[in-house]
């Protein structure tokens, strides 16, 4: 007959040793867990440091108010837009342009008219490079830079001498200089003439058949004289200011606004977002990407990472101290939330959602737990 004998107490000893060795290691590389994200004080690691050359700022109702007053990282990212003027411009003659000039004179004993004949009609009379046209009687005349009424007004003044009587009509035939080339985003691209009046851009658009409803935000860009100008599309439509008018020569392009940030973290997604209005906050990067993540995300470590350029750095007054800088949110009181709403994403800024210790220590438990059934 078989004898069971209980087994000693210290045969367990040995195991209880190693299940404490590895709760021991388990504590020690808990934060080395595979995650999604580092957390807070990871990446704060010895930015307090004098030397450090990151600058980390807790952005409150209390600082917003200071950061508002910081210049942009990016000026040129920024959409700069003319003004209207005082009241509707005409269009200038400029060189390339042909006009049809006609002279009416009454007196039987005319230079330009004879028998029955009233008027002399110059057709086709081309503007020169130099901005000048040839009348005959007078020789050439600079109607460059002129509306029509100003140069008929001064044909006639110069033809005075000859025929005191004589009335000028003259009519313009816009050429290559008065017109407007909408280049791309529209249904209809392509070169549109001067009127006598010059047209607003929504008209010029409506002329080109609208803006292509494929494009994602889009962005109305004006070159002119060697200047870029843009706006976005729903700021020119809701503001009646901003329908300037266009001049000869202004070339009108409608593509997408190119500004993104960047999301990271224990966020709904990980990407390149664009921006899909000219202002965006923290909030709203934040819910563009899908909110934080539910089971991950530490609420009081949202953080957004901007770089400045070294010009704009300076020891005193409303600037940077440093080019890098990590502005920090709170997002688990009503101070950090409303700042959060005040402070403006940037483009080129990293929107950064770091990973709560909570799962991390809940992952470590649970695997301790384990390691004591097996041990059991």
């Amino acid at each position: 007959m078989t004898t069971l004998h209980s087994i000693p107490a210290a045969t367990f000893r040995p195991a209880r040793h190693l299940t404490l060795a590895l709760a021991a290691l388990l504590l020690v590389a808990g934060c080395s867990m595979p995650r999604g994200a580092a957390l807070q004080s990871e990446i704060l690691r010895g930015t307090d440091a004098e030397d450090s050359t990151v600058q980390v700022i807790e952005v409150t109702r209390q600082t917003i108010a200071d950061l508002d007053r910081w210049p942009t990282a990016h000026p040129e990212a920024r959409h700069h837009w003319l003004t209207t003027g005082a009241s509707p411009a005409a269009r200038i003659i400029r060189a390339g342009d042909m006009l049809s000039i006609s002279v009416w004179d009454s007196q039987p004993d005319s230079l330009l008219t004879t028998g029955e004949q009233r008027v002399v009609n110059m057709d086709h009379v081309p503007v020169s490079a130099s901005g000048h046209v040839f009348v005959p009687y007078v020789g050439e005349v600079r109607v460059s830079g002129m509306s029509s009424e100003m140069a008929r007004r001064e044909i006639q003044d110069r033809l005075t001498p000859i025929v005191p009587d004589g009335q000028v009509q003259l009519s313009v035939n816009p050429g290559s200089g008065n017109t407007i080339d909408v280049v791309t985003g529209v249904a209809r691209p392509g070169r549109v003439q001067l009127p006598e009046i010059s047209p607003t851009i929504l008209s010029v658009l409506a002329e080109s058949g609208g803006i292509s409803p494929s494009l994602r935000n889009p962005v109305v860009r004006l070159n002119r004289a060697g200047q870029a100008y843009a706006i976005p599309a729903s700021e020119l439509f809701s503001s009646p200011g901003n329908d300037i008018q266009l001049r000869g020569g202004d070339r009108v392009l409608v593509e997408e606004d190119d500004r993104s940030y960047i999301a990271l973290g224990a966020t709904g997604r990980q990407e390149v977002v664009n921006f899909e209005r000219e202002d965006i906050n923290t909030l709203d990067a934040v819910s563009t990407i899908g909110g934080l993540s539910n089971s991950r995300a530490d609420l009081q470590g949202v953080m957004v990472l901007r770089t400045y350029p070294a010009s704009l750095v300076r020891e005193t007054g409303p600037y940077p101290r440093q080019e890098e800088v990590i502005f920090t949110f709170d997002l688990t009181s009503a101070d950090g939330l409303f700042a959060a709403r005040r402070f403006q994403i940037e483009a080129g800024d990293v929107v950064l959602a770091t990973e709560s210790p909570v799962p991390l220590i809940a992952q470590t438990i649970t695997m301790l737990r384990t390691l004591r059934n097996v041990n059991l």
